[in-house]
């Protein structure tokens, strides 16, 4: 992801952080994604338009490293 954060979908970011114990909760209503911490301290939102900007594949590669670690 961090060497290239372009042409990601939802369904990968879901994959990764599963792997890191982080919830990706689909949305309601919407097209937002909402990804929190197992503390449920932190969260994130993310768009699943397809693909998925850079920046948001950006923002969760720092989500992920600032305080969860891959099982």
């Amino acid at each position: 992801m961090r060497e290239n954060p372009r042409d990601w979908r939802i369904e990968d970011v879901a994959t990764v952080c599963a792997a890191f114990g982080v919830t990706c909760t689909p949305p309601r209503k919407g097209s937002h994604y909402k990804l929190k911490d197992e503390a449920g301290h932190r969260r994130l939102i993310i768009p699943a338009h397809k693909p998925i900007k850079p920046v948001y594949i950006e923002l969760l590669i720092e989500f992920l490293q600032t305080g969860a670690q891959p099982e």
